[in-house]
Formats: structure tokens, sequence, C-alpha cells
């Protein structure tokens, strides 16, 4: 058996055949035993050329999940070699995770399913599974609705994103709250201290406190946190192209925590990044409340993303009493 890949216009397509094959000079293939026809979808590397149509893809799908971002997506473009392509109207994202190629399910009001069903040809005419994953529920409901007993799901509660209302993050009102109100008491102690909106000539500034963080640090450094250190400085080079919001924080004249964020949806925001220097007392909680109040107020939630299974910082975003978690999973099309 042979496998030709050919190009028209905008299309790729491939034909798995037996026998001989002629090609006319107009490119087109023919031959007598042709199996079966399918399209290849090209998908290629993330430009911010392509932010303003895939932003306008994901408003359209509205999900809360912290994966819909054309930032998110950028900014991580190099650890996961997310990849893109437009099929039917819709955006669909090819990701590396943990050696295997995954795909989003197709986003955007275009034809979902025309342009699942390449996907899935094109993955099994391959001998392949197709793996779909960060799914969020309503995605669960519509593959019952369209593909019923055509794949298995699993999930991990290490994925799950953290929603939180904007309202109780802003004033930590309640008893449940009051030791963020202490740390927060005991940073403003003696005064002193400033909140500023971040620019992008303050990338530097930034970069120098990642390097304290990283020094802070090392002896648990890992590969993760590496790949992490990669992401935000790549956001701080890029905070105006990626149309980032930035918020910096002041004790004593010395910056000790920046976070950076932007909205997801018409009723969330979203943090990508927090960073602070653990040493000076209050200042995680603070700089939290502080972007909350400045950049999150038109929002009715606030997404701070993952924990990815590490139980600090999942004891830590637990602490301020999440409004629910975006549940994530993945469906695996069975060649």
């Amino acid at each position: 058996m042979l496998f030709v890949r050919c190009t028209t216009g905008d299309d790729m397509w491939g034909v798995q055949i037996t026998g001989m094959i002629f090609q006319t000079r107009s490119g087109q293939i023919k031959n007598r035993t042709r199996e079966s026809l399918f399209f290849m979808i090209d998908f290629y590397n993330l430009s911010l050329s392509e932010r303003e149509w895939i932003t306008h893809r994901m408003l359209e799908d509205g999900r809360q999940a912290c994966e819909y971002s054309f930032a998110n997506n950028y900014l991580w473009s190099d650890i996961y070699g997310v990849k893109m392509a437009k099929e039917q109207g819709c955006l669909i994202f090819q990701f590396q995770s943990k050696e295997t190629c995954c795909y989003t399910i197709p986003v955007g009001a275009g034809n979902r399913k025309g342009a699942l069903d390449v996907l899935l040809e094109m993955e099994h005419s391959q001998g392949k599974d197709l793996v779909l994953s960060t799914l969020v529920q309503s995605d669960l409901e519509w593959l019952s609705e369209n593909y019923s007993g055509m794949y298995t799901v699993e999930t991990n509660r290490d994925d799950y994103d953290y929603v939180y209302s904007t309202e109780k993050l802003s004033t930590l009102a309640g008893r449940k709250l009051h030791g963020k109100r202490n740390h927060i008491a005991r940073f403003k102690d003696g005064g002193n201290w400033r909140f500023r909106e971040m620019m992008p000539e303050d990338a530097g500034e930034c970069m120098r406190l990642l390097d304290m963080w990283k020094e802070n640090e090392s002896e648990k450094w890992n590969e993760e946190m590496e790949n992490e250190l990669h992401m935000n400085r790549k956001a701080l080079r890029h905070l105006a192209d990626l149309v980032l919001d930035g918020g910096m924080l002041y004790k004593g004249g010395n910056l000790v925590a920046f976070s950076i964020g932007e909205p997801l949806t018409s009723d969330t925001y979203v943090v990508h990044i927090e960073k602070a220097l653990a040493e000076v007392q209050g200042a995680y909680p603070m700089i939290n409340q502080q972007f909350v109040l400045h950049y999150c107020q038109n929002y009715q939630y606030v997404n701070r993303e993952e924990d990815t299974g590490d139980e600090g910082l999942r004891k830590a975003k637990l602490s301020y009493h999440p409004e629910f978690l975006v549940e994530k999973y993945q469906a695996r099309f069975h060649k």
C-alpha cells in the first residue's frame, strides 16, 4: 500500500492506494484502485499575526479553561510544540503531552463536526488514535451527542483550573479569609509600598526578580520550573504584542512581586503569572488582591489556573476557597 500526499490551494489531502498511480499535469491523481480519499489538515507554528483570528474563535465558544487563550498557547508553544490549523471555520490546536500528540476539539462557530470528522479520518488513516485534550464538560456533552460509543474518557485532577469570585478576592471578607487579611496588614505595616501598571520597558526589572526567584528555589529546581521560567520571560518580552495586563508591587522602593493576566471570556479574567519574593511577608496575597482590584473588576470571575499536582500550590489555591473548578478531560478515539 502507498500513501500519497498532495496539495490543492489551501487544502492538503491524501490518497491510500494499491496498484498503479497516474498523475496529470494539473496534479490530479487518477487510478483505478483508490481505496479512500481524505484531507490532511495543515498545522503550522503560531505567530503573533494570528492573535486576532484565534481570539475571535475562542470568544465564540467562551470556555473558562485557561488553555483557551492565544497568549497561553503562544507562551507555552516552545515547550509543548503547539501548532494551529484552520479547518471549516474552526480553530484546532495540536500539541505534545507526555510523548502523545494531542488536539483540541475544533473551536469556534464554524462546522465543528465537519472539522472533527476530517481530523478523525486523518489520524485513523495513519494508524493513530485521535486524542482530544483540554476538553470541558460541554465538550463531553457534544461528543456524546455526535460520537457516542466511539471514544473513552480520562481526567486528571492536577489539570483543573481554580475559578474565584472577583468580589471575594477583592474584599477578602469573612472568617475563612481572615488569615489573608492579616498577611496583607503585615505587608502594609510602615507604609512605603505601591502598586503600579507594568510597561514593556519594565521587562528587565521583572526578569531580575525572576532570577532571584530561581536562586531562592535552587535546592528544588527542576525541569518544570525551568519551563515556567522560560514562559515567564517570554511573556515579559511580548507583553505589548500579546495585549497582556501587568502589575508590579513595591515595598521600600524594591520590586517584590508582579503579576500578568488578560480577559478570558466575557465574564472571566485569567491570571497567567504571579511571582513574589516569599521572604517578604504578605507579598503574595498583596499582589493577588491588588492585581484583582486594578484589572478584574469588570469580570465576575478570576481563573487562577491549575496546580499541576504541586501539593503546596494546591493548598495555597484551596485556601482562597474557589467558587468552582473547571474540570478538564481527554477523549481517545481508538483506531
